[in-house]
């Protein structure tokens, strides 16, 4: 949770940086991969969802409930963190935002032999957690995509409106033979 985002549970905001709810832990998803690949599907961008989107961004309140439940629902399925621009498509539905580093491309150098977290020692990688599932679900070349940075000030917004709406779109890219080294900025 960021700074920004980050409450105590009467609604204030963290007074200093030891103030803050919690830091990134690397997370195993409680769904198999080829249920969430196959929600995903169901939830894909359409008419309907990109009018289900701006009706909802229309309303600040009923954005808040939907952005509301659209955390609890992720946070206990794939501990998400709501950085607001959804990487779990790309990596076995694995959350990278619980790597304690944070880093959206792959483990770090610090990786034990048995796949163990650097930071968190009694924790998988959620990298070695994102390549078996996606490996499971027939998904493996999906970490061969580049993550975008991310854009902070997406923090705690609703990925979901994002993505049906059309924000998402280069939220990732692919090398390839035309374009070896894929642009890191959008045009």
């Amino acid at each position: 949770m960021t700074y920004l985002a980050a409450r105590h549970e009467d609604g204030r905001r963290p007074a200093c940086d030891r103030d803050l709810v919690r830091s990134p832990s690397p997370f195993r998803p409680v769904i198999p991969a080829r249920l969430a690949y196959a929600a995903h599907a169901v939830l894909a961008r359409n008419r309907a969802y990109r009018r289900l989107a701006a009706a909802v961004e229309r309303r600040p309140r009923l954005y808040r409930w939907f952005t509301a439940a659209e955390r609890v629902t992720k946070e206990q399925l794939f501990g998400c963190r709501m950085c607001g621009q959804c990487a779990l498509p790309a990596t076995g539905y694995a959350c990278p935002m619980t790597c304690p580093k944070q880093l959206r491309n792959g483990p770090c150098g610090g990786v034990s032999a048995d796949g163990r977290c650097e930071v968190e020692p009694d924790r998988v990688c959620v990298w070695v957690v994102a390549d078996e599932r996606a490996t499971t679900a027939g998904r493996a070349a999906d970490l061969d995509l580049l993550q975008r940075p991310v854009d902070h000030r997406q923090w705690t917004r609703s990925s979901w409106v994002n993505y049906w709406q059309g924000r998402d779109e280069g939220l990732w890219v692919a090398f390839d033979a035309d374009d070896p080294r894929p642009a890191l900025v959008s045009s």
